[in-house]
């Protein structure tokens, strides 16, 4: 859970970062407005990537808990069941 959010965490501070930057480079830019949007452009372009592969990696991760959580859960109902089985094997062998 704590892998979670520090992916969380981690998309949180890259957009922060993106919209920080891209303030910084339209005060900051030396060069005519067609071009510093065209690098703009392609800057928003590299975080879109960059965020819809970080997006489907933790997707992927997700699923992979889930699978992982609900072998647990069968894992557990299973012991449940066979210790169920036991005290109520043991109980009637008692009386």
């Amino acid at each position: 859970m704590e892998n979670d959010n520090n992916i969380g965490t981690a998309i949180g501070w890259f957009v922060c970062g993106a919209v920080l930057g891209a303030g910084a480079a339209l005060l900051l830019a030396p060069e005519a407005g067609k071009h510093t949007r065209r690098k703009l452009a392609k800057q928003a372009e590299r975080g879109r990537k960059t965020f819809m592969n970080s997006s489907q990696e933790a997707i992927s991760r997700g699923r992979e808990l889930f699978e992982r959580g609900r072998e647990l859960a069968d894992e557990a109902a299973d012991l449940f069941e066979r210790g169920r089985k036991v005290a109520e094997k043991t109980f009637d062998e008692r009386i």
